[in-house]
């Protein structure tokens, strides 16, 4: 038997065999019939008497000529005849040759981007009028969660001198979000994106409207010692409610950082990325440096009770604008935050949510968070992270300020350091966006942590040289930690990226409220070596502990870097690093 494809769309063709003369050859026509009819029988005969020559006739065979030359067979045996719709087969090889048309149009037709047509798309939102919408929306609600962090314990410290309250209040805070932060993270992954943020936004205000109550009520009364104040019911109720608070502005925190920005900004678009991250940060700082101002003319002017309630109102007026802000945010990006979170929970987790009791979610959800955080293709880049927050002496905060004063350098000076440290921050997410362009993700990372890491290195080598007693190296001692928050920042900002790209959309919340609690725990463990050894003396031991840290960081993430893996390789394909 001889098959021969007469065109590439007959699909079935008509196998006949012509009487045996000393012209014969195969004559193979495509007949079109409503009927189909299959006779296989064959004669060893006339299979051993065909002619090996073979031809093909593109002409179109009626079904009664089939039947007259299948009646002219001189063995008469039975030769198969195939008859099928003629309508089909001439519909299906139209519909055939116009796809190969097509294809071959596209393939003739479809332009080639040039590297700076590339690199405009690289440099472009996907959705940059949804993004404007989540820059007003994060202005509105970071500006009073900013003013409370500073006002909070401004205000409790008026009412009794100690520190031990406040103290307490952020130990709290901190125990809350270690403990609290994976089980909220699986919250966010398990509800719809924009009903969730907007639930948390809520409770983040009715919590610090709650507290601003507690503390009016508090400057009503007046407490003889701290350790009485720590135990009247009022002081309770604003500790529990200030880990509330805490707690949802980590989980808004994530969502925004970790999960939105990344649908809006788009995750193959590197650099519209990091100039959105870039954006959310300056955000954030601002936010920090007018809030705390802010809070602070109002004190200069006006009792401690009457800045709460000027607090209280702005939190009131901002909650509408967020919730809009936010609605918008999802109508001008198409509805993209509306799209189904792939999440790792099966069926039968779900319903445990309503079946469980509270306290055996929130342990497995740990012990999920956990798991999840450990599996992540980029956890070098993570651990690189969360050990930078061992760093809290060598940059502005409390034990800074102590040892400054200490050392008997005016307020102004200490406040003039912090402040330049928070506008290096601002600075930092400009240059960050420039690193991430010339250098890639990667590399850009590592820049911003060996340069914080070799300014630091020179700080401590200029305090134990025992030279600070003289003003003029404690200025270089100071400078030197100010230029490090130029590298700090920018990982910080390139990390959160790096982070955002290896990290799912399914798994973004809980692995990011993961990892806020391990920086927690990082500072926490840090902050109790500082009550161990808490003479001024010991301030250089405290110091060189910080850059053990940011040392070990650096060398963690140049190390990962030069033997990337194949899933970094993928999941970094776009950068030029690798």
């Amino acid at each position: 038997m001889v098959v021969v494809n007469a065109q590439p769309w007959s699909a079935f063709l008509t196998l006949r065999q012509a009487p045996i003369t000393t012209s014969s050859s195969f004559k193979i026509r495509p007949c079109f019939s409503s009927r189909r009819r299959l006779t296989p029988t064959f004669t060893t005969l006339r299979v051993g008497s065909l002619n090996p020559r073979c031809s093909i006739n593109t002409d179109i065979a009626t079904d009664q000529e089939v039947r007259d030359d299948v009646a002219t067979d001189d063995c008469g045996c039975s030769v198969p005849v195939l008859h099928l719709k003629s309508d089909i087969l001439e519909t299906e090889a139209l519909n055939l040759l116009a796809k190969g048309t097509f294809v071959d149009t596209l393939l003739t037709t479809l332009p080639v981007l040039s590297e700076e047509e590339q690199n405009i798309i690289a440099a472009t939102p996907a959705h940059p009028a949804g993004l404007y919408a989540l820059y007003a929306s994060c202005l509105a609600g970071n500006m009073v969660e900013q003013l409370w962090n500073f006002a909070s314990p401004a205000a409790i410290a008026l009412i009794h001198p100690s520190l031990l309250p406040v103290a307490l209040m952020g130990f709290v805070a901190k125990l809350a979000v270690i403990g609290g932060g994976p089980l909220v993270g699986k919250l966010m992954d398990h509800f719809p994106r924009v009903p969730a943020y907007n639930c948390l936004s809520i409770v983040q205000t009715a919590a610090q409207l709650v507290s601003v109550g507690m503390i009016i009520h508090g400057h009503t009364l007046h407490p003889t010692s701290a350790s009485s104040l720590l135990f009247r019911p009022w002081f309770i109720v604003l500790v529990l409610v200030g880990a509330v608070e805490r707690l949802s502005g980590l989980a808004l925190g994530v969502a925004v950082e970790r999960d939105w920005v990344v649908l809006l900004a788009g995750t193959n678009r590197p650099v519209a990325l990091a100039q959105a991250n870039a954006v959310l940060s300056r955000i954030d700082l601002l936010c920090e440096i007018v809030g705390a101002a802010l809070f602070g003319i109002l004190l200069s002017k006006y009792e401690p009770v009457v800045c709460l309630k000027i607090a209280a109102g702005l939190m009131m007026g901002a909650l509408p604008i967020v919730v809009s802000l936010t609605w918008l945010t999802n109508k001008l990006s198409a509805g993209v935050l509306d799209r189904a979170v792939e999440t790792c929970f099966s069926f039968s987790s779900r319903s445990s949510l309503k079946s469980e009791n509270i306290v055996g979610v929130g342990l497995e959800a740990i012990k999920h968070g956990w798991f999840e955080y450990v599996r992540q293709p980029v956890l070098p880049a993570s651990i690189a992270y969360v050990l930078l927050y061992f760093n809290v002496v060598l940059a502005p905060g409390g034990l800074m300020t102590a040892f400054l004063t200490q050392q008997g350098l005016n307020p102004s000076i200490i406040g003039g350091f912090s402040g330049l440290c928070a506008f290096i921050g601002v600075a930092a997410t400009f240059v960050s966006t420039k690193m991430v362009k010339h250098l890639g993700i990667l590399r850009a990372g590592a820049a911003g942590l060996l340069f914080q890491a070799s300014l630091l290195t020179t700080a401590v080598a200029v305090y134990w040289s025992g030279s600070l007693s003289q003003q003029t190296p404690v200025y270089f001692f100071l400078a030197l930690v100010v230029l490090s928050r130029l590298g700090h920042m920018s990982y910080d900002v390139i990390g959160q990226q790096i982070l955002q790209t290896g990290i799912p959309a399914s798994k973004a919340n809980l692995i990011g409220t993961t990892e806020v609690s391990v920086a927690s725990l990082a500072e926490s463990i840090m902050l109790g070596v500082a009550i161990i050894v808490n003479d001024v003396s010991h301030f250089g031991f405290l110091a060189t502990l910080s850059l053990v840290s940011v040392v070990g960081a650096a060398g963690l993430y140049c190390r990962w870097l030069e033997n990337p893996t194949d899933t970094q390789r993928t999941l970094f394909s776009f950068s030029p690093d690798l």
